[in-house]
């Protein structure tokens, strides 16, 4: 049976902080959820029926059935951004090249986070993903889930007629990452997970006004550029379209039902 995920799309200009705050409550509500049932779990002795000996039916032979109804919920937020840059838990502060000041004037906001990664930006017309799952219902493998998530955005990429592909130790889905003086990065990723469910997620860039990658070096990679899909196709590309096909190849490839 196909895992579910409930989506959400929280539209256009969202302020960052609020969104953050929104993922931290889903990913909480989810690890209390996990706690209470494995301190059932430990406080009661397993009653195996005589012919299985499964996790699971050791699950139903020992917790109320109404507890086991509360299981972990599985979350797809789609959010535009206010135009603000976010640096990872081990990113370097020196890749921002704009001054402070300089950065307020253009009303680009500024947040240290708690995601893996370094640099970034978020801003309109860029298509930014946050997946809340438990990795323990999928399979509890960080690497998988990011090569997961870049499958997605090349598949999408993919129904437009270009190549995605993968940068040998850098996260994120690229173009022509093998030729030097080519490379170009369209979408970044950072996460955080906490027992086992995830936050943060993805970056696309569809017709996003690239020029506030100027003002730092993104994702902390020197001398390779950033393009969007506008960029790549010389048109501008509707937003709607880009997260239905998005939405599609993330339950092609998670093997799930987004509602």
């Amino acid at each position: 049976m196909k895992q579910t995920v409930l989506f959400k799309d929280l539209g256009k200009d969202q302020s960052y902080k609020e969104t953050w705050d929104l993922q931290e409550s889903m990913l909480q509500e989810n690890v209390q959820l996990k706690a209470e049932v494995r301190e059932l779990v430990s406080k009661k002795e397993p009653v195996f029926p005589d012919n299985s000996h499964s996790p699971n039916d050791r699950l139903q032979s020992t917790i109320p059935q109404s507890t086991i109804k509360k299981s972990t919920i599985n979350h797809l937020l789609f959010v535009e951004h206010t135009p603000v840059y976010t640096l990872g838990k081990s990113g370097d502060i020196s890749h921002v090249l704009i001054s402070e000041e300089d950065r307020l004037k253009k009303g680009i906001e500024f947040f240290k986070i708690n995601r893996g990664g370094d640099i970034t930006f978020h801003g309109p017309e860029q298509l930014v993903g946050y997946p809340i799952i438990d990795l323990e219902n999928f399979k509890t493998d960080l690497g998988w889930y990011l090569r997961s998530l870049e499958e997605v955005i090349i598949l999408t990429m993919a129904e437009y007629g270009l190549k995605g592909d993968r940068s040998k130790g850098e996260t994120g889905v690229w173009l022509d990452p093998d030729i030097k003086g080519k490379e170009r990065k369209i979408c970044a990723m950072g996460i955080r997970c906490s027992r086992w469910i995830t936050m943060h997620g993805f970056a696309f860039n569809v017709n996003t006004d690239l020029t506030y990658f100027n003002y730092i070096i993104p994702c902390g990679i020197q001398n390779k550029q950033v393009t969007s899909l506008q960029r790549e196709l010389g048109y501008s590309v509707p937003m709607e379209e880009v997260k239905q096909k998005v939405k599609n190849n993330f339950e092609k490839v998670f093997n799930v039902e987004v509602v």
